[in-house]
């Protein structure tokens, strides 16, 4: 399985080397699914813009803190070059946060309904998303894509039927609407979709 990141900080899983874009092959995390190696504090990663004579990649140890800080390193520098300028405030008037009004919208709710969350034990965005569904009312069964071969492929398949190719983690299953990574927007809407029995 290899692991790569976008210059959003989003990380994508593919099966091939070939399915690696050009933007993420510099740098890439390998995990053998029936191998614990490279899954705990040291990762392995290569250089797929570097083949060697045999068709092989010399592949290097990098530990778990140094991925996570090129992952943030990359959300932050693209969030910071998106990021709109601070409109200038009149002298005097109450800034956003004094006039904002807190917004006290009952949580979705669905009493029956269990959400199922394809990630890895070190993708941040995973467990927000699993912490985010909890505050929703909501039952998650989280499934590991690098240690479970089985999730993995069922995450694939998932993708696959529903016309998505493999994207970034994570994948959440809400009653049959497949979400590819994690905005608080998209899955409110499916949860509300899912508690209104319009989902698929």
């Amino acid at each position: 399985m290899l692991t790569w990141i976008d210059e959003k900080g989003d990380m994508h899983v593919e099966l091939k080397p070939a399915d690696v874009p050009a933007e993420g092959r510099s740098l890439v995390r390998v995990v053998v699914s029936d191998r614990e190696d490279g899954t705990k504090h040291l990762f392995y990663v290569v250089d797929l813009t570097k083949k060697r004579d045999d068709g092989t990649y010399a592949a290097r140890t990098m530990t778990r803190r140094a991925w996570e800080s090129e992952v943030e390193k990359r959300r932050s520098a693209y969030l910071a070059k998106i990021a709109p300028p601070p409109p200038p405030s009149p002298t005097g008037a109450p800034s956003a946060t004094q006039g904002a009004k807190p917004t006290n919208e009952p949580p979705v709710v669905a009493s029956d309904l269990t959400v199922i969350v394809y990630g890895a034990d070190w993708c941040k965005p995973c467990h927000q998303a699993e912490d985010y569904l909890r505050s929703k009312g909501v039952r998650v069964v989280k499934k590991d894509v690098e240690a479970s071969p089985e999730a993995a492929r069922e995450m694939s398949d998932k993708l696959e039927k529903s016309g998505q190719r493999g994207g970034s983690i994570p994948v959440i299953d809400i009653r049959g609407q497949i979400l590819v990574g994690f905005s608080t927007r998209a899955v409110d809407r499916a949860l509300a979709k899912a508690s209104s029995g319009t989902a698929l």
